[in-house]
């Protein structure tokens, strides 16, 4: 999941990212909204978690920009504003949920897999494959009923292959949806990741090569 946060306290920022790359996500950073819309517009993100009161560019002017481009991105809104009125007011520019700070990050996480679930709704919650499946609310992937040891980036390349249905995926596709903005585009990151994805998952293959890409 390729998720962009938005969040100008550098501290928290760091922290909440840290913590969202430990549940397997891809996290990109910013500071402000100026540079939000930047990325939004170079970046298919899943979710947008946006703070509300952002320097420069205001966070509901970035949510604004976002709903009028009709951007695939899920938005989830942050904010100190604890009242129900701030709420709504959230809401009615167009953000899908509102999270009030202090909140736990457990919450942020599961509101963060909910959302990216609604943006692709044709999906099931749970991705199978003949004996394969892979549940990602709870981060379990099974084959043949026994347990599979993955990283987070394994974990989420195997998600993304399960959820495009036998369309092939290119390693753009891959390194774009699982990895960050920091990863080099020339290593062979996807191709090692693949690799030691497939020795686990073990006999018969499932993820096949398909120039220029992969796909189960």
């Amino acid at each position: 999941m390729r998720v962009l946060l938005v969040e100008d306290h550098a501290k928290l920022a760091t922290t909440l990212a840290r913590g969202l790359r430990r549940e397997g996500m891809a996290v990109d950073v910013v500071f402000d909204g100026e540079d939000a819309l930047a990325h939004v517009a170079a970046t298919d993100y899943d979710v947008v978690v946006l703070d509300r009161d952002l320097p420069g560019v205001h966070g509901d002017d970035v949510c604004r920009t976002l709903v009028a481009d009709r951007r695939r991105s899920r938005i989830l809104m942050l904010t100190a504003a604890r009242t129900i009125s701030d709420r709504v007011e959230g809401l009615a520019l167009g953000a899908d949920d509102y999270l009030p700070k202090p909140f736990a990050f457990a919450e942020l996480v599961a509101r963060i897999h909910a959302l990216s679930r609604r943006s692709s709704p044709s999906l099931p919650p749970i991705l199978v494959h003949g004996d394969l499946c892979l549940d990602p609310a709870r981060r379990v992937a099974t084959r043949a009923g026994k347990s599979l040891a993955l990283t987070p980036k394994e974990f989420a390349v195997l998600e993304r292959l399960l959820a495009a249905q036998g369309r092939v995926l290119t390693v753009g596709d891959l390194l774009d949806g699982v990895w960050d903005e920091m990863a080099d585009p020339f290593t062979k990151t996807v191709k090692i990741t693949v690799s030691r994805l497939r020795a686990k998952l073990g006999d018969p293959p499932v993820i096949e090569t398909v120039p220029p890409g992969y796909r189960i």
